[in-house]
């Protein structure tokens, strides 16, 4: 209150008598703010920190900063306090409602309180919520934040659209706010992973894959670049080891389906070049089935299934394998034919 000056001091003589929902608001005074929010005091502090975030998001304010609450005069425990305020944190930012406040700070003056905010922040990262993530975002996002590294070849690299939560640290001197900087990065680092896959078939995503990659990268909260330039291209997943291993194994499978369907297709196409199967047409004449169908159809046959489902016409029909008869769900019976394009291979 002093730092603020004596026109914040009037206002909250002023307004004092005024409070409806457990605070009231004056002007920045000489602090370096719009606005200040003061709360009156309550153990709740979740509830205090709900109550200042909805009204930083009515007011349409930008950003906002907290003490850690209750931890000076009330004598609350500071980890009870960081439980209480993150739970807060989290629940508002998982809101798909919130669209103005996009920067959550919390102050924290005492060196000692540091743990209880990382180790709250940890229980919710070794969660299975998807709640979880969000807050685990926001937290990764402060610490990478304030430093930019230098751009060399700038990769093509997914949007990522993060919130920023902020924790400011005081320290007496410099180098002490350094040395605890450095000691909660190191932290972080510890969790860290990168993992790089490489395969020819990279060059082949299309607009399916990458929205893949794009919602892999928004729910598990990694960053994922790919690198098309390179020979073999390479997709390289950076962010917390446990949910780089989750998006690799997904980026896997995704290679593999490409690699199976170009496998299929090539199969289809060999099979293509010996047998054809046919429907019949207009006027007499017999339709060469789609590459796939074809594919599938002298599979049966050789697998000596008695029955198979094809499409004709966008309509189901049931063949039987032996006598070439298909009929669709009506009823109705059509022959197909099977020909060879060189018997003494077949």
């Amino acid at each position: 209150m002093d730092a603020a000056g004596s026109q914040v001091e009037a206002e909250c003589a002023q307004y004092a008598g005024q409070s409806q929902n457990g605070f009231i608001t004056t002007q920045g005074g000489k602090l370096l703010c719009s606005k200040i929010i003061h709360l009156i005091h309550n153990n709740n502090v979740k509830s205090q920190v709900s109550k200042v975030l909805n009204e930083c998001e009515i007011r349409m304010y930008k950003s906002v900063a907290f003490p850690a609450i209750g931890t000076g005069q009330a004598r609350q425990s500071p980890a009870k306090v960081a439980d209480d305020m993150l739970d807060a944190i989290v629940e508002f930012a998982s809101k798909r409602s919130v669209q103005h406040l996009k920067k959550i700070k919390i102050v924290i003056f005492q060196i000692n309180m540091l743990s209880d905010f990382y180790i709250s922040m940890k229980k919710r990262e070794d969660s299975d919520s998807s709640i979880r993530d969000s807050w685990v975002s926001l937290l990764k996002s402060f610490f990478w934040g304030k430093k930019q590294p230098t751009e060399k070849k700038k990769p093509m690299v997914l949007e990522k659209k993060v919130d920023l939560a902020i924790f400011q640290i005081c320290g007496e001197s410099q180098k002490n706010v350094d040395a605890t900087e450095s000691w909660i990065k190191n932290l972080i680092l510890k969790e860290q992973f990168e993992n790089c896959i490489s395969d020819e078939l990279i060059e082949n995503f299309d607009e399916r894959q990458i929205d893949t990659l794009a919602d892999l990268q928004r729910r598990k909260h990694v960053t994922i670049q790919l690198e098309n330039k390179l020979s073999p291209p390479c997709i390289k997943i950076s962010g917390i080891s446990r949910d780089v291993c989750f998006v690799s194994v997904e980026v896997q499978k995704m290679i593999q389906k490409i690699k199976d369907t170009e496998e299929e297709r090539s199969k289809a196409e060999l099979v293509y070049n010996l047998v054809e199967w046919r429907y019949p047409g207009s006027n007499g004449s017999f339709v060469v089935f789609d590459k796939l169908t074809n594919m599938q159809l002298e599979d049966a046959k050789i697998a000596k299934k008695q029955h198979l489902t094809v499409k004709i016409n966008k309509n189901d029909y049931k063949v039987d394998l032996n006598t070439l008869q298909a009929n669709d769900e009506q009823g109705q019976t059509i022959y197909i034919q099977r020909v060879p394009k060189n018997e003494g291979k077949l």
